[in-house]
């Protein structure tokens, strides 16, 4: 039996010069696996909202074609319907919560399916065990980090147990252990419980291992139906930016596409290219030697400069514990850590956003911060008026001038609030985002990377994906507890370990302290010729 089933659907939305969805025909079954990749604005959330109602009941504009969703017709159900069987997390979790406290948002769901107290309870504590959120239950909406929220707003959507679960890049805010525990957790309702998951993601080497089946969209169509291993086939030639860096590097080698770091270690230990006595670089435990900068006259002075900054909320809870962290003329950081680690809050008390309970904070100049929520920073009707021409045309959005900002994918917005942060005058001192790739296909990514490079002013990033700091820093602060753990060069710090790694460093195991497709490609490029020199006895 079909658990989701769609017949010639094209969608387009107001005021848009053409359709997010164009003839879409596909049949998921009860059960699958499916993950939904393609690059932003390819019509991938579309696809999503189509699922579960949203288009066109809530969106609007013009719908032809049919969608039956578990054996509802969303032609004649509306999201309040289809809200029974099919459980939703969008883009922008911080949208979704309705109440006050984690405990309330986690059972909402189930008090309005007419769930029983006990029920409500188990439900609530179930899934609070499940994300890893049993400690914010008795937390204020408004008081968790954005990864936090993501997983709230994963539970309220999960304790009902839907049939269907349809998820918007889930795992774009989470920390690599909670991201990676999340796929675990929906493989485990999809094979004991029988749930049809249906996750778009643009990390696509978080998820197809679990995966079935894969999506891929383009420019609203259908481009590719296939199997995990089939797609990145697919993708090495036709979708080249929707690879994974595992298959990139394999590709590299001339090997197959693998669908996963297991695969791809297998692959190339069979080839001999793979050392697995090879030893992992160490990163340094504590913090080295604090950066020298002039504070006053002549010579380089600090960009930022942090100095025993403490950040303690009512009740004594300490969310930054004595930070001292100084950012040089042009450098480039990046923060890592779990959520709720205090990366935010550091980047709020070096805007000025928030004072410090004790220490000092010290800048150049302006610092221009560009926090986890692009829409707070939308406050008009039509793309246009929210920046200048030039600007807009600069950041490549020039032609959705007459668009409505809530209508942009999460992407487009993400690069509409960054040129609105960063203005048209001068560059400011320093430049501050708040996980910044959100919504971002690799190819935006990759731009948005360049762009921080080449840019005047200091950059620091605080960022749950380690293949982008890897693109932009030349160094990285890990954080916990509110305190620095370890503040060294990124090739140190990403390379060698199991989650604050990227894939091509866990593939090769640190070796060469090579983080990216590209350097890992070289390495094993040396190693061939090594081998190949070895003269044959």
């Amino acid at each position: 039996m079909s658990a989701l089933r769609f017949e010639g659907v094209t969608a387009t939305f107001p005021r848009a010069d053409r359709p997010a969805l164009d003839d879409v025909s596909v049949d998921i079954a009860e059960g699958e696996f499916v993950v939904v990749a393609g690059a932003s604005a390819s019509g991938k959330s579309t696809f999503l909202g189509a699922a579960c109602g949203l288009v066109p009941h809530f969106h609007g504009g013009d719908f032809a074609g049919r969608v039956v969703v578990s054996g509802l017709d969303t032609r004649d159900h509306g999201p309040a319907d289809l809200g029974r069987v099919v459980g939703v997390v969008r883009q922008d979790p911080e949208t979704q919560a309705v109440l006050t406290s984690v405990r309330a948002e986690l059972a909402f769901g189930l008090e309005n399916r007419g769930h029983g107290p006990a029920a409500t309870a188990r439900g609530v504590e179930e899934v609070a065990l499940a994300l890893g959120i049993e400690g914010l239950l008795d937390r204020a909406i408004h008081e968790l980090s954005g990864g936090e929220l993501q997983r709230v707003a994963l539970g309220a959507a999960l304790a009902g147990r839907p049939r269907i679960v349809l998820l918007d890049e889930p795992t774009s805010q989470l920390d690599p252990v909670a991201g990676d525990e999340l796929v675990w957790l929906l493989r485990r309702l999809n094979e004991e419980w029988g749930t049809t998951v249906v996750l778009a993601e643009h990390r696509l080497e978080r998820c197809l291992g679990a995966a079935d089946r894969v999506l891929a969209f383009a420019d609203g169509r259908l481009a590719c139906d296939a199997s995990p291993r089939a797609f990145l086939d697919w993708a090495g030639t036709a979708a080249p930016l929707l690879s994974t860096p595992g298959a990139r590097l394999l590709a590299a080698a001339g090997l197959p596409a693998p669908a996963g770091v297991k695969e791809a270690r297998r692959a190339l230990r069979d080839a001999g290219l793979l050392d697995d006595a090879t030893e992992p670089p160490t990163v340094e435990s504590t913090p080295p030697r604090r950066r020298r900068f002039r504070r006053s006259g002549a010579g380089p002075e600090a960009a930022l400069d942090l100095r025993g900054v403490w950040a303690e909320h009512d009740g004594g809870r300490a969310v930054l514990r004595g930070i001292d962290l100084r950012v040089g003329p042009h450098e480039r950081v990046a923060l890592m850590g779990r959520n709720g680690a205090g990366k935010s809050t550091l980047l709020r008390h070096a805007a000025g956003l928030e004072e410090p309970t004790r220490g000092k904070v010290d800048t150049a100049g302006r610092v221009a911060l560009l926090l986890q929520h692009p829409g707070d920073y939308l406050l008009h009707e039509r793309v246009g008026d929210e920046v200048s021409a030039a600007a807009l045309a600069g950041a490549g959005l020039g032609a959705l001038a007459d668009r409505h900002p809530r209508d942009l994918s999460g992407g487009e917005r993400q690069r509409l609030a960054m040129t609105i942060v960063t203005g048209d005058g001068p560059p400011p001192a320093v430049l501050c985002l708040d996980e910044p790739t959100r919504g971002l296909d690799r190819a935006q990514k990759a731009e948005l990377a360049h762009c921080l490079r080449a840019g005047a002013p200091a950059i620091v990033v605080a960022t749950h994906d380690p293949e982008f700091a890897a693109q932009v820093a030349d160094r990285v602060v890990l954080i916990a507890d509110g305190a620095i753990v370890a503040d060294a060069p990124a090739s140190e710090v990403l390379s060698g370990g199991w989650y604050f790694a990227t894939e091509t460093a866990r593939i090769l195991g640190g070796a060469g302290g090579a983080l990216l497709p590209e350097e890992g490609a070289a390495l094993l490029a040396a190693r061939t010729q090594s081998t190949s020199e070895v003269p044959v006895r």
